[in-house]
């Protein structure tokens, strides 16, 4: 009976013991996800592939996160020699703001400082009119940008990111997923993304307008450029209506991580962005590793020919060999997709099919298959002379 009584205790020793070690983990995940933001994404920024996400299709708006767009554009379509003059549009914006009187004029590589330094309204309205003629027609192509690179939901209605439009129309917002993207493009896809860096890296910067009257200083107010190491860039945003937002990014032995959020706060809770931004990062740096994937399933493949002189050719994927970040309990896993049958005549390097990988459900890449050699059709004059070789050599 005493031995039973301690087989029972030493039993329900051990499921508290792995209760506890079960609840401290949950507990570990549940804080690693306790973020102030209403709206978050931690993104691969290689790949684009959002690796966790906390509302990340949600529309809200964006404050001064805008100018991220803003600056690359400037940088696509302006030259940095390019004099921008104050409207008094421009000079009649609020705060936070340069100071720039009506028909001053500016260089444009130093507005585009005062712009992501420092977050001046009005320096983002001089930025507009002057690359694309009015405010509306640097917004189009703000617009026009973003749904290039793939935003769903996202909709510019100021250069600045002042709130601007009804929610029941066109306002102006986007969403964590899309605002991830955009950084994604600035850094990674942009012709421009070396120049972007340079500027949004920068820590301190004066200039002086064209007229040489007044100097103007720059201090770069992102403190998550101090607060990590590898941190790469990143842009702070607030208004009243969207609360305290930011987007940056992280380098870290060949992976790169984009943390976006919105609605992080409102005053008196001004440093939840930063603590969001670490643990996200955190989050990334410690659970997904770059894993080399590669695929020889192609190897020594033939696909049919009809029509051809010969009867088959060898085939080739552009690569089998992939980098993914990736937790280590994932797996890619292949869709392979032929265009068969194929017809006669068959150019080498002509696509004839793709491999599609996944990783958890989601495409992350696709590489083209084609022929690795020429198939010329089988015209009258070469059955004639295979019907002749048949039979008579």
């Amino acid at each position: 009976m005493l031995e039973k009584i301690k087989r029972q205790i030493c039993l329900w020793l051990c499921f508290l013991f792995m209760l506890a070690g079960w609840t401290s983990v949950r507990a570990e995940e549940d804080a690693a996800f306790s973020l102030h933001a209403r709206s978050a994404v931690l993104m691969d920024g290689d790949s684009g592939r959002i690796l966790y996400g906390k509302e990340p299709d949600t529309p809200l708006a964006m404050a001064s996160t805008t100018k991220i767009m803003t600056c690359i554009l400037a940088l696509e379509l302006g030259s940095g020699n390019q004099i921008c003059t104050a409207s008094a549009n421009a000079a009649a914006q609020p705060q936070v703001k340069l100071g720039m009187r009506e028909a001053e004029q500016f260089y444009l590589q130093d507005l585009l400082y005062s712009l992501m330094l420092e977050s001046h309204n009005d320096t983002a309205v001089c930025i507009a009119e002057s690359v694309a003629g009015s405010v509306e027609a640097f917004t189009g192509k703000m617009n026009e940008k973003a749904a290039g690179i793939g935003c769903r939901d996202t909709c510019f209605l100021t250069p600045n990111g002042l709130d601007a439009g009804e929610e029941n129309g066109d306002w102006h917002h986007t969403t964590a997923a899309d605002l991830a993207e955009i950084l994604r493009y600035c850094i990674t896809e942009s012709p421009k993304a070396a120049a972007f860096l340079k500027v949004t890296q920068t820590v301190g910067y004066s200039f002086s307008n064209v007229e040489k009257t007044k100097d103007y200083d720059c201090v770069n107010h992102n403190a998550f450029l101090t607060m990590m190491d590898g941190a790469l860039t990143g842009k702070t945003g607030f208004t009243a209506k969207a609360g305290y937002c930011y987007v940056g990014a992280l380098q870290d032995g060949g992976r790169l991580y984009i943390v976006s959020l919105l609605a992080c706060g409102w005053p008196g809770h001004k440093s939840w962005k930063w603590s969001d931004t670490r643990r996200l990062m955190e989050y990334g740096l410690g659970s997904f590793q770059k894993r080399m994937i590669e695929d020889d399933s192609l190897a020594d493949r033939i696909l049919p020919v009809e029509g051809g002189k010969i009867s088959s050719v060898p085939v080739r994927a552009d690569t089998g060999t992939f980098t993914f970040l990736m937790r280590d309990t994932e797996e890619i896993t292949r869709q392979v997709i032929l265009n068969t049958p194929l017809t006669a005549p068959v150019k080498a390097g002509h696509q004839v099919g793709s491999v599609h990988y996944f990783l958890d459900g989601e495409e992350v890449a696709v590489s083209p298959i084609r022929a690795a050699a020429n198939v010329d059709r089988a015209d009258g004059i070469w059955y004639i002379k295979q019907i002749r070789n048949l039979f008579f050599l």
